[in-house]
């Protein structure tokens, strides 16, 4: 695990990237923001972990390419994979590994890969986009629904979870594979109980439904404003009907600037 423990009390902000922590269009003031952010997160020792469905190079390369602050741990790769950072590397946590090579017993996913080839709706997408524990393909959008029915069928009882989406930039339908009831939010409340971290001290921002079970998971949530009106309705009606109170804010900023409201409501930092 990381070497930096954590202190019982204290906040730790966990992020989405696309569409929430990475400024928007190149925006000036989500850039301005993103650096004021960055400054007093380190200045009030709070630690990061970002939550993304990329894989990690792409990670590493964005948070370069915008000056991210850099995280203390990586959750990529639609949560199939979990790093840690000490002395100033990441490495895998090898419990998680192990846990998500439980769960699929004696299945893999060379064999899913195999069974899938017959398909021919499928085209297996880039390698830096598969993983050990995560398989990929793009599809035709227009008959997603059928594909998706198919993929079904051939998987019959392996234990894997099938997310299917559109990319909103390409247009192709995309289809993941991934072990059963693993996502973003599962790997969080994984690592929250690996680091002994209760959820309200854990301040999660986002901006779609992929952020929607993390939303539900009793952390505190900064749905920032470019996320959609029924998800922000959607979380507030979760976070009612457990009772769970001052644990939702939503942002009267977009993205960036978004979660460094969200930071200051929920008292992050001071600024």
């Amino acid at each position: 695990m990381n070497n930096r423990s954590h202190e019982s009390g204290k906040q730790i902000l966990a992020t989405d990237l696309d569409g929430t922590l990475i400024p928007l269009d190149g925006r000036a003031a989500h850039v301005e923001d993103l650096q004021t952010l960055a400054e007093a997160l380190r200045e009030n020792g709070v630690p990061i972990c970002f939550a993304s469905g990329r894989h990690f190079e792409i990670i590493l390369d964005a948070i370069a390419t915008y000056r991210l602050p850099t995280p203390d741990w990586i959750i990529c790769d639609v949560g199939t994979t979990i790093l840690s950072r000490s002395d100033e590397r990441y490495a895998v946590e090898e419990a998680y590994r192990q846990h998500l090579q439980d769960l699929m017993g004696n299945s893999s996913f060379h064999d899913i890969q195999q069974s899938l080839n017959e398909l021919g709706e499928l085209r297996l997408q880039e390698e830096e986009k598969q993983g050990e524990f995560k398989l990929s393909f793009y599809t035709d959008a227009t008959s997603l629904s059928a594909t998706v029915e198919k993929v079904r069928d051939r998987l019959g009882d392996t234990p894997v979870s099938l997310i299917d989406s559109v990319d909103p930039f390409t247009g192709d339908g995309l289809i993941d594979l991934l072990p059963a009831g693993t996502s973003k939010a599962y790997a969080l409340n994984w690592w929250a109980d690996a680091q002994g971290v209760a959820a309200e001290e854990i301040v999660y921002a986002g901006d779609s439904g992929n952020d929607l079970a993390a939303f539900q998971a009793g952390f505190r949530s900064i749905v920032v404003r470019n996320a959609p009106d029924w998800l922000a309705d959607e979380v507030a009606r979760h976070h009612a009907s457990n009772n769970w109170t001052d644990r939702f804010y939503r942002a009267e900023s977009d993205a960036t600037s978004g979660v460094f409201e969200g930071c200051r409501h929920f008292g992050l930092i001071r600024r």
